[in-house]
């Protein structure tokens, strides 16, 4: 699915560091635990386990990192889609704030990989900005500050107009700064992870696609045209690429895709346009969000598209939202235009769990540079027996879509135009 969405034109792609080849699974083999899905979630839970003396078979159906772990916008918003004031209304202060908290770990986690194992990712911890778009959105931010707050958790702080203009030079009423997010260069981070990874013991095989999951009396086999895995458990990591592999899995998904975009080098390397570096997205339902890179560019993604799918030129379907976030790169050249599959779930919270020796992780619904990092360690820790910051993810589990699979596409395409004129019409 990710086929026609031009990885390989991508600003990540066209920077990542080297990285070896893993050669194809080509016999039958034993592991303790056989992981579907050579992105974040997978590798992460890979290394994990690795580390505590587990042997783990990964096995990727393209390359490493090809899919959303390697090509999404890199920015690190602490936290879930739904933030403290939703998390504390629908489940309440005590599990509420245990979700809360555990899923702002996430970040904590990528920092202590990245130092740990020496990834050169190009890190930034400056901060995560939400513009807002109505006037209104400031009144939802004081109040998520406050629940964010009585939750412990003093890192946001609400910005006026003018505050929120000097820090972004884009048209908002106000911002929501949140000091503990900030942005990275996603592949770099997944190859970080693999090689890490693959350091502790792990066996990672690329272009090993899984065509069956079979169960058997003490574990799982895993086929594929070359070889087969059996395993005591399975991981099933593949997120929005899975397919109907496992349909417990992937009816709780919708894959959505995006669209991004960076610029020709700017003359000030984007200084003017984002003077602190932060990661910025806005308040919009489909979101826009954008940032400065390394050398000198800015990242922008987003843009409502009413079908799944890909536009023609990705460059031209992205150009006028950009140049409407801002107006004085009117004409700006455009280096690298990309695409890539975003699961969602109904709740939009990451659905998380098991069923006897599977187990899954996967539907992060925009917020997976780092929350499938954490993902992939929450499925390590449940393998070999410790459940306890498993459970509260996989009580929340997100229903299935209605109609499943076959009615998903319309759906997508009914739910897009029904968000785009809320967006528009506040």
């Amino acid at each position: 699915m990710n086929d026609s969405l031009a990885f390989d034109q991508s600003w990540y792609a066209a920077t990542a560091h080297a990285a070896p080849a893993h050669a194809a699974l080509a016999s039958d083999c034993q592991a303790d635990v056989a992981i579907i899905g050579g992105g974040a979630t997978g590798l992460s839970a890979a290394l994990h386990l690795a580390q505590q003396g587990a042997s783990v078979m990964l096995l990727e159906a393209g390359r490493i990192g090809h899919g959303a772990s390697g090509r999404n916008g890199g920015q690190i918003i602490p936290g879930l889609r739904l933030g403290a004031a939703d998390l504390v209304a629908r489940f309440g202060a005590e599990q509420g704030g245990a979700l809360f908290h555990l899923a702002l770990s996430a970040r904590d986690l990528v920092v202590d990989l990245v130092a740990r194992h020496g990834i050169a990712c190009d890190l930034e911890l400056t901060g995560h900005l939400t513009t807002a778009v109505r006037p209104s959105d400031l009144d939802d931010f004081a109040h998520e500050a406050d629940a964010a707050a009585k939750l412990g958790y003093h890192g946001l702080s609400v910005l006026d107009a003018p505050a929120a203009q000097a820090a972004v030079a884009s048209p908002s009423h106000g911002g929501l700064l949140d000091a503990g997010g900030g942005h990275f260069h996603t592949l770099n981070h997944t190859l970080g992870l693999a090689r890490a990874a693959a350091v502790a013991g792990a066996q990672l095989h690329e272009h090993s696609a899984v065509t069956r999951l079979e169960r058997r009396a003490g574990g799982v086999v895993l086929h594929t045209s070359a070889g087969r895995v059996t395993a005591a458990q399975a991981i099933v990591a593949g997120d929005a690429l899975l397919g109907p592999l496992n349909a417990r899995v992937h009816s709780r998904i919708m894959p959505v895709a995006n669209y991004i975009v960076t610029t020709d080098v700017l003359p000030d390397g984007g200084a003017g346009l984002i003077p602190g570096n932060q990661a910025v997205s806005d308040s919009r339902f489909v979101v826009n969000y954008f940032r400065r890179t390394p050398d000198g560019r800015l990242m922008f993604g987003g843009g409502e598209r009413y079908s799944p799918r890909p536009p023609a030129d990705m460059a031209a379907f992205v150009r006028p939202f950009l140049e409407r976030s801002f107006p004085m790169l009117a004409g700006v050249g455009i280096a690298h235009a990309w695409g890539g599959l975003v699961s969602i779930t109904r709740s939009r919270l990451p659905d998380i769990g098991r069923d006897g020796p599977v187990l899954w992780a996967h539907g992060y619904s925009g917020q997976g540079a780092v929350l499938s990092t954490l993902g992939g360690a929450l499925l390590a820790e449940a393998a070999l027996g410790d459940e306890s910051r498993f459970t509260p993810f996989a009580a929340v589990a997100p229903s299935g879509f209605p109609g499943g699979a076959l009615l998903r596409g319309p759906l997508h395409v009914l739910g897009m135009l029904w968000y785009a004129l809320r967006d528009r019409t506040g």
